[in-house]
């Protein structure tokens, strides 16, 4: 991931586009313009930041957009901009994942309040993304039998019930416990619950 967080403008009004950057960019953010949603996705890359994009525009618009960036795995977080009587597909757009929706004409104020929101979010996702890559990398260092001993761990199994369960000694088990612990880096059971859900987190799309 990119340090720099982008807002990525994609409008097809030209004076939107260049209106929409003067005022971002005069608050200090990096901002990218597209003419249209399939230049976006021709140019679109892992940066972190967020879409702020029109709903209605001609080709592709502001929905198929959305859907292409999930179908792609960038999980941008997407602020949608409609016109008066397009509340609806903006609630459409909300459904399918977009973070908000500014509906024109809209203050400075509602611009950078959503697109503040949208970074923040991005950030967030951002991080859980880094723990996911983390968690994956270490429990793919666990054996079979390990990983078997971690999920009944994690179930919430006492030693003697995991034994049980694999047909195992509790000094066997009290062994395999060990080394989940230590090739985890976990030092408490929490901590082991917690990584296996950013290991989770990592096997689908963030929402």
């Amino acid at each position: 991931m990119s340090e720099a967080r982008i807002i990525h403008v994609v409008d097809d009004d030209a004076a939107v586009r260049d209106s929409l950057r003067l005022l971002l960019e005069s608050s200090g953010l990096t901002v990218r313009t597209y003419s249209g949603a399939r230049l976006f996705l021709t140019e679109a890359d892992d940066s972190s930041g967020c879409v702020l994009t029109d709903v209605r525009m001609p080709e592709m618009d502001g929905l198929e957009l959305q859907r292409c960036l999930r179908e792609r795995g960038l999980h941008l977080p997407v602020i949608v901009m409609t016109g008066e009587g397009d509340v609806p597909i903006a609630v459409r757009a909300m459904k399918a994942g977009a973070v908000d929706f500014l509906e024109k004409p809209f203050t400075d104020e509602d611009l950078l309040g959503a697109v503040h929101r949208a970074l923040a979010e991005s950030a967030r996702r951002e991080a859980i993304e880094q723990r996911a890559g983390v968690a994956l990398h270490r429990l793919a260092a666990l054996t079979p039998r390990e990983r078997e001993v971690l999920d009944l761990l994690v179930s919430g199994l006492s030693t003697k019930a995991i034994a049980n369960a694999l047909g195992a000694s509790p000094r066997t088990i009290e062994v395999h416990r060990a080394r989940v612990f230590e090739k985890l880096q976990a030092h408490s059971l929490p901590e082991l619950v917690r990584l296996v859900m950013a290991a989770g987190a990592g096997d689908s799309p963030a929402s």
